[in-house]
């Protein structure tokens, strides 16, 4: 396909148009220049910009893409989302979940609930199609433009080569009207699985295939399913060894059926196959429209490290899971979480080069964790000997009876915010305070009286106190870090997830809205010191 060709578009949002940069008699510098324009794309340049820091995004098409794709978008992903000005279409326009349940043959084995606390923002997950999510990402930009953000994005602008050095980055560019060159102080590769920056720059993508391939059948219909995650190992219609549904917006359903290794996917992507397995799953009754088919394999690898100078690549460019679990999109939006307020504090001049580093290290740690949850279920779903297959239904024949083989059952390990242990920017922590807010994991949200917890950290630093006495502000190291006061008397979310059998606490939070260091009192200096330490001030192992 040509640069001048259409491409079959469910939203139509960058239209291509002539840029300044292409009539330059060199090339133009920008300070961050993303490349790939999907969400993960979309979603680093709209925290970027949030941040004052000028992004250009650079996408060969020239919006969303048709197709369901990505529809299971998590909790953390949906806070996230909010902090960027998005998450309130997505909670309205997708169908909201927390429960699931899993069936051997025709028996209902167990059913969970992947929230069963109260005192939430957002609930488990939501089943939202990724051409919606892009939507609602994009139409945020735009109202961050409106405010002045400095976010540009220049569709049917393809990268066609690129170079970089110590200083930056230079691009190649092709578009209707020709190619041009531009340059980047830093360059983020956004640009999927398949990144064509990655291979331009002749990057490792390594890990496992699975012998296994799977069909998306996307089906709109009226039908009397619950809003949950049905789950079947080898199921009673026999349209496949496993399969999966779930309920999308606007009267879309999506159906997984497990095909085995050696087929012939053209012939079963032909729609009366496809008809054929869906008909045995529903019944020959249920009236149904095919709405989108395609075809997978599971594959689980990653680039050796995400950071290659000032060229960082972000979301399935660096790193791919299988489907089952969700951990594709969420992993990705958590990559830019973590990347954004570190980029902007090296470019802003708040902390040294070295700060990337821990972006490496960090999303390199929760990479591995979703590749050993997402290799884990696909051993347990597609099991490849008569022992292991044996030893998977024995397992499910005990989890009809028996709780403690429902924690052996795998049918995709939902997906979870990494915590991250071990991390060089973890600062003290005190081990009276509750395990879940411990310093590198995520600030567990909870209710206050003026509102969400995550909604009232500041964008950058922030010091929570409960019930502990300290200044309003904190300056250090040229920040200036607020404080949100609270008291947990009548919160008992807000004393069971931060304060435990303690009777006051200390919390330093890092923009991503991560616990860098965790104290029962104010302790002036030692915030000090976690500060420097969260911002990389001081060289590893100093």
């Amino acid at each position: 396909m040509t640069i001048q060709q259409r491409y079959d578009l469910a939203f139509t949002l960058y239209p291509y148009a002539h840029s300044p940069d292409q009539d330059a008699p060199g090339p133009r510098r920008h300070k961050v220049v993303v490349v790939g324009g999907g969400p993960i794309g979309l979603a680093m340049a709209l925290d970027l910009g949030r941040r004052g820091v000028p992004v250009l995004l650079l996408d060969d098409h020239e919006g969303v893409g048709a197709g369901s794709r990505a529809i299971c978008f998590a909790k953390r992903t949906l806070e996230i989302c909010d902090r960027l000005g998005a998450a309130g279409p997505m909670l309205d326009k997708g169908v909201v979940w927390n429960v699931g349940k899993v069936f051997h043959d025709d028996r209902l084995l167990y059913e969970f609930n992947l929230l069963p606390e109260d005192g939430h923002a957002f609930p488990a997950f939501i089943n939202l199609q990724q051409p919606w999510f892009e939507k609602f990402l994009h139409d945020a930009i735009l109202q961050a433009q409106a405010a002045g953000a400095p976010i540009e994005i220049r569709g049917r602008n393809r990268v066609d080569a690129v170079t970089h050095d110590d200083n930056g980055a230079l691009l190649d560019v092709t578009t209707p009207d020709g190619p041009y060159q531009i340059a980047a102080d830093w360059l983020i590769a956004c640009d999927g699985a398949r990144s064509p920056l990655r291979s331009m720059l002749g990057l490792n993508f390594d890990g496992r295939v699975f012998e296994d391939n799977f069909l998306i059948a996307d089906v709109r219909m009226n039908a009397p399913f619950p809003t949950e995650r049905w789950f079947w190992f080898e199921p009673h219609f026999r349209s496949g060894d496993s399969a999966l549904l779930h309920k999308q917006p606007d009267g879309i359903w999506r159906i997984d059926f497990q095909l085995g290794w050696n087929i012939d996917r053209k012939h079963e992507l032909e729609p009366a196959n496809i008809r054929r397995r869906v008909d045995a799953m529903l019944g020959p009754d249920v009236e149904y429209d095919l709405v989108w088919t395609s075809i997978y394999t599971f594959q689980c690898r990653r680039m050796e490290r995400f950071c290659h100078g000032r060229v960082i690549f972000a979301g399935d460019a660096a790193h791919q899971v299988s489907p089952f679990g969700a951990r594709g999109a969420n992993s990705g939006i958590q990559d830019v979480d973590n990347l954004g307020w570190k980029l902007a504090a090296v470019i802003n001049g708040n902390a040294p080069d070295r700060l990337l580093d821990s972006y490496d290290a960090e999303r390199v740690q929760a990479a591995d964790e979703n590749i050993l949850n997402s290799t884990r279920s696909t051993d347990f779903i597609t099991p490849k000997s008569t022992v292991s297959k044996l030893f998977r239904n024995a397992v499910l024949d005990l989890a009809a009876q028996l709780p403690f083989a429902r924690t052996i059952v795998n049918s995709g390990r939902l997906s979870l915010p990494c915590t991250h242990d071990g991390s060089a920017l973890n600062g003290p922590d005190d081990p009276s305070l509750p395990m879940r807010s411990r310093p590198g994991s995520p600030c567990p949200d909870a209710p206050t009286p003026e509102g969400w917890l995550l909604n009232r950290l500041s964008p950058g630093f922030t010091l929570l106190t409960i019930d502990a006495d300290a200044p309003d502000t904190t300056v250090a190291h040229g920040q200036t870090i607020p404080r949100l006061a609270l008291t947990a008397a009548d919160n008992p979310a807000l004393a069971s997830r931060y304060l435990g059998d303690a009777a006051s606490a200390v919390y330093l939070i890092r923009p991503d809205q991560h616990v860098a260091a965790r104290w029962q009192a104010h302790d002036a200096p030692a915030i000090a010191t976690a500060l420097a330490r969260a911002l990389s001030l001081e060289p590893a192992g100093c």
